[in-house]
This record gives C-alpha cells, sequence and structure tokens, in this order.
C-alpha cells in the first residue's frame, strides 16, 4: 500500500512539473513534446486507477494522435515561437480559481476510493459481474459494460473523436494538399516542355 501510494505521488509529481514546464516553455515544438508527456502520464495514472479503457483512449489519443496532429500543424504554419500575450492574465486566472473551487466542492460529498459500501460498490458493480453473461451473452465483463450497459455513452464517446478527427484533418487537409500539389504536378525535366 506504501508503494502504491509513493508511486501515485511521484506521477502527480512529475505531472506537474510537466503542466509547470509547459506554462513556462515558449517554443511550441517542446510545448508539443511536453503535452504528450503529460498524456502518458496521465494515462499511467489511469493504469494505475484500474480504468485501463480510459487509459488506452489517453495514450491513444492523447499522446499519439493529438502529438502528431499537433506536429503537423506545427510543420504547416513555420513558426516555432508562441506569440507574447498583450493582456494580462488576471480574468482567466480568476475563471480558472472559480471552476477549481466548484470541482473541490463537487467532489467533497463522493465516497472514498475504493470503499466497499459506495452505492456503486454495493449495487451496479455486483449486478454487472453476476448477470453481463446471462443478459448480454458476452464472457467479458468490460465489454459488455462498454458495448452494451454504457452503449450510448461509448457510441457518443466514438462520436465526438471521429468528428474531431475529421475537423482536424479538414482544416490541416485544405492546407497541406494546397501546399503540396504544385510540386507533385510539375512536369520533370525530361519531360514534354
Amino acid at each position: 500500500m506504501i508503494i502504491q501510494f509513493v508511486i501515485n505521488i511521484t506521477l502527480l509529481a512529475f505531472m506537474g512539473a510537466v503542466a509547470i514546464a509547459i506554462l513556462k516553455v515558449r517554443n511550441l515544438f517542446a510545448v508539443t513534446m511536453l503535452s504528450g508527456i503529460y498524456s502518458f502520464l496521465a494515462a499511467t495514472v489511469f493504469v494505475l486507477l484500474d480504468a485501463v479503457d480510459v487509459a488506452f483512449t489517453e495514450a491513444a489519443v492523447g499522446a499519439g494522435v493529438s502529438t502528431v496532429l499537433m506536429l503537423a500543424t506545427l510543420s504547416l504554419i513555420g513558426e516555432n515561437r508562441e506569440k507574447v500575450s498583450t493582456h494580462t492574465p488576471i480574468l482567466p486566472l480568476i475563471v480558472v480559481t472559480i471552476t477549481g473551487v466548484a470541482l473541490l466542492y463537487g467532489v467533497a460529498d463522493m465516497p472514498a476510493f475504493a470503499d466497499p459500501e459506495a452505492p456503486a460498490n454495493k449495487h451496479v458493480i455486483p449486478r454487472y459481474l453476476e448477470d453481463s453473461k446471462e443478459e448480454i451473452g458476452v464472457p467479458n465483463v468490460v465489454t459488455s459494460i462498454l458495448a452494451s450497459y454504457r452503449g450510448y455513452d461509448t457510441l457518443g464517446e466514438t462520436g465526438v473523436i471521429f468528428t474531431a478527427g475529421v475537423a482536424v484533418m479538414s482544416l490541416l487537409g485544405g492546407t497541406f494538399w494546397r501546399r503540396r500539389r504544385p510540386r507533385e504536378e510539375e512536369p520533370s525535366e525530361g519531360g514534354e516542355g
């Protein structure tokens, strides 16, 4: 138990250090790499919390696809330095502080992590473990939860990821193909003039 606590604190400390580094660094390539590292650390935390499906999504989308798309964007815009802000960060700081206080207030009522007396552990989880094979017909409990019990939620998540991917690719695609096409259509030196 103490080893797990030390690992959790170490990961959270790394995440905090990476977040501070992201705020301080002005090189956009470094920010992109640090964002990928932050997502990878978040995926590791999700694995330690036994949320492997969320960890897989975070690793694939956060550390993988997002990093590749940001690098592609940096290659298209050609700039590598963040522009200096002309306004003071007071208003964003106030908004973030109010949001943080609201979130802390919202989680104050939650049961302790892994509390066996929590409503989810007393009512929902035993039903899933005992009845999912007969109700759904799938032997894997996680698959039956994601595909059936939480089917609409999973469909919504998939739809959001697909829509975001299509939007980013259409934004990048227009600029990318307009830049690349003239080079591909140029005739070769030995061809017709």
